[in-house]
């Protein structure tokens, strides 16, 4: 997966950074996890060309919060945000470039691929 584009999964539970690994490296991207804790997203200091984030965050921060930390680190990626909800939601919809309802793999792999996989963003290039 040397050349596969990069796609951060934000998720505060593992079992759910998981599953979405599995997924997205299935269809042939490199997952990156990034576990919400308390009030932060412990980020990987790798490069990424796409955020998956879970919407509802059982941690200290919301969405809309974990989206500004993001866009702190990554300020030019796409971020597709995953929520068992049927409309993305309102508070985050003018931050974000797709919505994906949880539970559909092949709407998720299909959003995906709507992206550029070619324009990785270093978190030290955002300096």
């Amino acid at each position: 997966m040397k050349d596969a584009a990069k796609v951060l999964i934000i998720d505060d539970d593992p079992a759910h950074l998981r599953i979405y690994g599995w997924i997205v490296a299935a269809a042939g991207y490199e997952a990156l996890p990034a576990l919400v804790i308390a009030d932060r997203i412990d980020f990987p200091d790798r490069a990424a060309d796409l955020v998956l984030m879970d919407y509802r965050l059982t941690s200290q921060i919301s969405a809309v919060e974990a989206v500004a930390q993001t866009r702190g680190r990554y300020p030019e990626v796409p971020i597709i945000v995953l929520s068992d909800m049927y409309d993305l939601p309102a508070d985050v919809a003018p931050l974000v470039q797709a919505f994906v309802r949880k539970g559909e793999p092949a709407q998720l792999v299909n959003t995906l691929s709507r992206f550029p996989r070619t324009r990785a963003v270093s978190p030290d290039s955002a300096a």
